[in-house]
């Protein structure tokens, strides 16, 4: 199969095909037509001498300066070397894909007067897995990621290094050897390829794939330590949920309910209680609503992806090139910086979930710090410090970017998104939470054994859909009957979120919203 792009109907699935399954990228015959119609205006306005911006005029404060016809393949190339200023570690291999082909669906629209040689070579680059190495800081998030973007392009015009069969090497070498011929710019190109939110949006749908994900682990991990704690499950019932509306919640609900069907350790009521803390009892409401903000993102990244967000944008029908702002990255910002905090409540959630699965004055019977030798044996202590640790750190990273701005550009440019900034805490958030989820599934089936060890069979009275996750955790990890070098087991559970295997072995044996 192939993705094809017109700049309209990319799919944020799509895009993870791309990226992370190395899909190939074609563009569709409309998009073609589209491409070169925009260029032949773009042409025309240069043999009319029109004064247009980016286009025979300069950047940012110096847009006032025309550039005359000789100049613009100079300007064209200055624009994208003098850009090249991000620093720092290099972005994954699965955001500079998404980031590539992301600008490519918007020059499919043809708006962007790019010539249609130069786009098919931006395409024929992911296709061949050669990947610019993008440093990770450095955008504003207007006009744009213009510091990221023209690291792409940079490897484009064959220079810079890339990243190609798995080594960094020149981007001119990596070309060659798939018979590739750099661009040599010609006018407008240089700024439709710098010029937009593909970088901090190429981070952000990789963030919201993982979290659609994780919202299902989040729901695993809170019935497993619901079977742990003799969860109330009356507390889900659909009539609560329904009173108050929210679909998030209503989903949520009915996940836990499928999830403890069948369970004999879970029951609608508790004899020896009336109701649970609301880590458990609310549960439906706390991941119900980062359900809801995931959704929204998922809106407006959708819409996103498939966005004009270049300057100026041509209208060759109307025949008009008109000067705007679409490269401003604060509807993105916004989302990513909403999308992280949201995420970030499964962590906080989870982990005072881990406090009273290792708290003996909260977890019902269990062992101490669930372990059997309490006193020569720490058992889930510190992996409790751990969650703590990267639930604080989340706090941190979930400041906001959006609300801060520098102005740049001689003040000519007096308000940015720093969309690309939260973007980017949006996935170190992502990571601490899936990390937290871990320990959470860590700690519950250690306590679920225990109950068992304890006579209590915890297992057998297992429901179905937490028993197989119970069953795939103990073909990864044993359980625990004395101290081991947590790290290793810990990163197993990293490992199973992430992979998502964890969350296969469970929809196996029942199907989750």
């Amino acid at each position: 199969m192939a993705v094809f792009i017109n700049g309209r109907d990319l799919t944020v699935e799509e895009v993870i095909r791309v990226c992370r399954n190395n899909e190939e990228v074609k563009l569709s015959p409309e998009a073609t037509e589209a491409v070169k119609k925009a260029r032949a205006y773009i042409e025309k306005k240069l043999e009319e001498k029109a004064v247009i911006y980016g286009l025979t005029t300069g950047f940012g404060k110096f847009s006032n300066v025309v550039i005359s016809n000789e100049q613009t393949e100079e300007l064209q190339r200055n624009l994208i070397i003098s850009h090249t200023c991000a620093l720092g570690e290099a972005y994954p291999r699965q955001y500079v894909r998404a980031a590539m082909l992301l600008r490519c669906n918007a020059l499919a629209r043809g708006n962007s007067g790019i010539r249609l040689e130069t786009l098919q070579t931006l395409i024929d680059m992911i296709n061949k897995g050669i990947h610019p190495v993008i440093p990770e800081k450095g955008s504003l998030g207007a006009s744009g990621d213009l510091a990221p973007l023209s690291h792409i392009a940079l490897g484009l015009i064959g220079e810079g290094k890339v990243e190609y069969k798995g080594e960094i090497t020149d981007a001119k070498e990596a070309m060659t050897a798939e018979g590739i011929t750099p661009v040599v710019l010609a006018a407008k190109e240089g700024l439709a390829l710098n010029n937009g939110t593909q970088m901090m949006t190429a981070v952000g749908v990789n963030v919201l794939w993982d979290a659609m994900h994780l919202q299902k682990v989040a729901d695993i991990a809170c019935a497993l330590t619901g079977e742990a704690l003799h969860a109330i499950k009356k507390a889900y019932d659909h009539k609560i949920h329904d009173l108050r509306g929210h679909l998030g919640q209503k989903v949520a609900a009915e996940n836990l309910l499928t999830l403890l069907e069948g369970s004999k350790n879970a029951l609608p009521l508790q004899p020896s209680k009336v109701q649970d803390p609301y880590t458990l009892r609310c549960a439906p409401q706390i991941h119900g609503a980062t359900r809801d903000a995931i959704n929204y993102a998922y809106e407006m990244i959708s819409r996103e992806i498939n966005a004009v967000t270049d300057n100026p944008i041509v209208f060759p029908d109307e025949d008009e090139v008109i000067s705007g702002g679409n490269f401003h990255g604060q509807p993105m910002a916004l989302t990513f910086d909403f999308l992280k905090i949201a995420v970030s409540e499964l962590a906080n959630v989870s982990e005072r979930r881990t406090e009273r699965l290792v708290n003996p004055a909260l977890s019902e019977g269990l062992p101490a710090f669930l372990t059997k030798n309490g006193g020569v044996c720490s058992g889930f202590m510190i992996a409790q410090y751990a969650a703590a640790s990267m639930v604080s750190e989340n706090k941190v990273y979930d400041h906001p970017a959006c609300v801060d701005s520098i102005p740049s550009s001689a003040n000519q440019e007096d308000h940015v998104s720093m969309g690309t900034t939260s973007a980017r805490t949006a996935a170190m958030v992502l990571d601490n939470t899936q990390k937290v989820l871990g320990i959470e599934i860590a700690a519950a089936a250690q306590a679920i054994w225990l109950r068992q060890e304890q006579g209590e069979k915890g297992i057998e009275n297992l429901a179905p859909a937490t028993k197989a996750a119970y069953d795939y955790i103990r073909t990864v990890s044993d359980p625990i009957e004395r101290d081991v070098i947590m790290h290793d087991e810990l990163v197993k559970f990293d490992e199973m979120v992430k992979n998502g295997e964890l969350l296969k072995a469970v929809e196996k044996v029942v199907t989750l919203k």
